[in-house]
């Protein structure tokens, strides 16, 4: 992990316990998600737009496990 996002601040839902966990960041243009268990792991970054098209596939059910 850099220096820079350890720097951030880290975002968690409140209806977050303490199990299976995402955290997000904002790192200028981008969005920075990692495991909440895993603070010190791999960072995923990805672009605004791309984070924008994968929350609205979540609210429409794109990801619904059968």
């Amino acid at each position: 992990m850099s220096n820079v996002e350890t720097q951030v601040s880290w975002q968690r839902s409140s209806r977050c316990n303490d199990a299976a966990c995402v955290e997000v960041a904002q790192f200028g243009s981008e969005i920075g998600l990692r495991d909440a268990k895993d603070p010190q792991g791999p960072v995923l970054r990805v672009t605004r737009q791309d984070f924008a098209a994968f929350i609205a596939g979540i609210r429409s059910g794109d990801f619904i496990a059968d």
